[in-house]
């Protein structure tokens, strides 16, 4: 199915979503240090603070679901538009290759890096010792993809998108239609992100929160390629069905915003219950936590596509330098938010000073090496396609 003709052939408000998610990473990796509750990661500040734990919760609700609708929405109108070989060869070119190249220094710079802020942790000073890695918190066996995890199970459901439609294609043509127009209709109906967040509550009541985490495997679980690639799915869809639901988002944007923080207030209320002695005994609180918190994420979703198809659909020079650097921004962040937070450690700083200080700091130093070392490399063509050409001095920011 072609785009709609009453939208642009650049979806630029889509690029711009997308490259949002992606910045969101930074604030996501410093809150992590500051949680007042259980950390998923060994390292943290000595100084805490609620907000850091709001904001995790916050980010995470709706993050990676859009990241995975917006990643199936443009897989489908790559095959659209160019193929399937084109496709798959795009994804290679633009997944697997960056995920080959920069996961080797990543993964080691973050290792080195993590043990020397548990050193700082446990002994005050610099200096290197594997065995605190795995003293108080549980971390995962062998290696492990780290943030990078979006980026290795979006290059397989990519690959898995050719199978899959290879199969749809023989089967009578009334029933993908069918599927399109299941997913459509619950995008459209005011009932619809309740019935999509019941496969998410039943995958999540196996946590024993209710929340999927990613788990950074090479293999991930398979509730964590059921939790995701519903979303994906949808995106498919999405683009199926552009017609119908993005200018229905677009009106809709404000009403999904607010029906989005009541299930998350919701979600909260039924995690503090959780917390509370006695907690576990209530029936499937977990599955309930889930069914909040993934109506939420579908409301959420809804919300922000809408918002940025309504608003930011223009083209502009700053928001189109911000998205081509994002992508370099996503790689690099991690190691610079454990490289500050290691420095910070110690410091007599409220812990919302240090978060600013890691996020202003991580922000400079990522556009920084950005535009120095990325964009008029041949590292911009490799995880952008394009490299940019020198402006004369006095116009660094290009225009589009």
């Amino acid at each position: 199915m072609n785009p709609s003709p009453n939208l642009p052939d650049r979806l630029h408000a889509l690029d711009n979503l997308r490259a949002t998610m992606m910045w969101l990473g930074i604030v996501l990796h410093v809150a992590v240090i500051h949680l007042e509750g259980p950390s998923p990661l060994p390292w943290h500040d000595d100084r805490s603070t609620p907000v850091a734990d709001l904001l995790m919760a916050f980010i995470h609700a709706f993050r990676m679901p859009v990241f995975f609708v917006l990643a199936g929405f443009f897989v489908t109108l790559l095959v659209q538009r160019r193929g399937t070989r084109a496709m798959v060869r795009n994804r290679l070119q633009r997944l697997a290759l960056p995920f080959a190249v920069f996961w080797p220094p990543i993964y080691v710079a973050c290792g080195l890096l993590a043990l020397l802020f548990l050193h700082r942790m446990a002994r005050g000073t610099w200096g290197i010792d594997q065995s605190l890695l795995r003293q108080g918190t549980s971390v995962p066996e062998g290696p492990s993809t780290m943030h990078l995890w979006f980026l290795w199970m979006l290059l397989w459901f990519s690959l898995l998108t050719v199978p899959v439609q290879w199969l749809l294609q023989r089967l009578p043509a009334a029933l993908p239609r069918a599927l399109s127009r299941l997913f459509g209709g619950l995008g459209q109906a005011p009932w619809g992100f309740m019935v999509l967040a019941l496969p998410l509550a039943g995958v999540g009541a196996l946590y024993s929160d209710g929340l999927v985490k990613p788990s950074g495997h090479f293999l991930p679980p398979l509730a964590e390629w059921v939790h995701n690639g519903l979303f994906y799915g949808f995106g498919i869809a999405l683009y199926q069905q552009q017609k119908a639901l993005f200018p229905l988002y677009m009106r809709r944007w404000p009403v999904y915003a607010v029906a989005g923080l009541a299930c998350f207030l919701a979600t909260g209320a039924l995690y503090d219950m959780l917390a509370k002695p006695g907690g576990h005994a209530i029936a499937y609180l977990p599955f309930w936590i889930a069914l909040a918190y993934n109506a939420c994420a579908w409301l959420w979703s809804f919300t922000l596509i809408g918002l940025f198809l309504a608003h930011l659909q223009r083209p502009h020079a700053w928001l189109a330098y911000l998205a081509d650097s994002s992508y370099w921004v996503y790689l690099v962040h991690m190691p610079l938010t454990i490289g500050f937070g290691a420095v910070l450690f110690g410091l007599p700083l409220p812990a919302l000073a240090k978060m600013l200080i890691n996020v202003l700091a991580t922000t400079v130093l990522c556009l920084a090496s950005y535009h120095l070392c990325v964009r008029f490399t041949p590292i911009s063509t490799l995880l952008n396609g394009k490299r940019h050409a020198r402006k004369p001095a006095g116009d660094t920011v290009p225009a589009v």
